[in-house]
């Protein structure tokens, strides 16, 4: 009796730590999809929604953010554009075919560069909202869609004249701080962003984001509620003014912004002031899951080029960071079962893999215990009888 004692104590134990170890296991596979999950892909939605050419400064804000989101990365396919586009080409325009956000005109914005989605009398309010919550007939081109998912940062800019939860569409119709706030909530409810960094540049500007209601929205306004938002500078020869403070501003900080650069959006909110703005500039991070502190500009301006690492089905994963000489050195039949990754996987995600194939291999040797275990038990009973 006390020799069965022994093994079902044995067995017991065996059970016990080998659904600790499968806890474990499933723990550690967890924590790997956890560490992934980041958003994989930028996009850029950028918007004037103003028309005449007294209004070229609208236009000019937005062809400024433009150039800078493609110069940090973001490419054309992911940079939604809308634009009345009658400012270049304006009888009133002693540069024919160019637009300018400087007095100097240093720096020409309308080139062969520059791709508008939509133009015209396609800049209104159902074609923006159709926009965010891709709601298309099936003959829709993809170049005039924004194609996101779960796993997409998106950046969005609107500039023109608004007021107090409004925003005007060419004069003709407007956009209101609910319409905006549910347009945002379908897109969270079809899985269409990771997070949003909502920038608007008009007056009253502030109160466009006050019926925000989804996860993960950052939101910066340019002016609080009856302030107006002003224009920086004009050029004397064209006779209107050519941007706006607050992007006159944004742009100024941004420029010495790189793919690479550790700037955050906190460092962006403090390059805010007053006497720059003539306005309180509003931010918004009630929504958000994250500090600003802690978010790189890049997160939105740029354009993210990162590996997302599944739970390996092998037991090992061999990590290639294209140096041959670093490669390591397997034979003929190891070198086919290795995975090799196309770009480095930073030590946390590694660790978390190493540290998962390591509890695999543990609960084998504790599932091969037990198996030994349950075996001895019949061949004892068996010799009992």
């Amino acid at each position: 009796m006390n020799l069965w004692r022994l093994i079902i104590a044995y067995i017991c134990l065996i059970v016990s730590t080998t659904a600790q170890n499968e806890t474990i296991i499933e723990e550690g596979s967890l924590q790997t999809i956890n560490s992934n999950k980041q958003h994989t892909n930028n996009w850029a939605v950028i918007v004037s929604t103003s028309r005449f050419w007294f209004n070229y400064r609208h236009m000019a804000n937005a062809i400024s953010m433009y150039r800078t989101v493609k110069r940090l990365g973001i490419p054309d396919s992911q940079i939604i554009l809308m634009l009345s586009d009658d400012i270049a080409c304006n009888p009133r325009n002693a540069f024919q075919g160019e637009v300018f956000n400087n007095a100097d005109r240093q720096l020409e914005l309308y080139s062969d560069n520059i791709k508008v989605d939509y133009r015209g009398y396609e800049v209104t309010v159902e074609n923006f909202i159709r926009l965010l919550t891709d709601r298309w007939s099936d003959d829709q081109p993809r170049s005039k869609r924004l194609l996101t998912d779960e796993n997409s940062n998106i950046f969005i800019y609107l500039t023109g004249h608004g007021g107090d939860e409004f925003l005007k569409f060419q004069d003709a119709e407007e956009i209101s701080s609910h319409d905006i706030a549910d347009a945002f909530a379908q897109m969270y409810e079809k899985k269409r962003y990771n997070e949003i960094f909502f920038m608007i540049d008009t007056c009253q500007a502030n109160t466009m984001y006050s019926r925000f209601y989804s996860p993960n929205i950052i939101s910066c306004g340019s002016s609080a509620i009856h302030e107006s938002s002003y224009s920086h500078h004009s050029d004397l020869e064209l006779g209107v003014a050519v941007i706006d403070r607050f992007t006159y501003y944004t742009l100024d900080f941004l420029e010495n912004v790189t793919s690479t650069s550790k700037a955050t959006l906190q460092d962006l909110f403090d390059y805010y002031t007053f006497e720059k703005i003539h306005s309180n500039v509003g931010i918004s991070t009630e929504l958000f899951n994250r500090d600003p502190k802690d978010v790189l500009l890049t997160d939105f301006f740029g354009n993210v080029q990162k590996t997302v690492i599944e739970e390996p089905d092998e037991d090992y994963v061999y990590v290639y960071d294209g140096a041959n000489e670093d490669y390591p050195k397997f034979s003929d039949d190891e070198y086919k079962e290795a995975i090799s990754l196309t770009s480095k996987v930073n030590d946390t995600q590694t660790n978390n893999i190493i540290k998962l194939n390591a509890k695999k291999h543990s609960t084998s040797v504790y599932s091969s215990l037990l198996t030994f275990g349950i075996v001895a038990v019949f061949i004892y009973g068996y010799m009992r009888c």
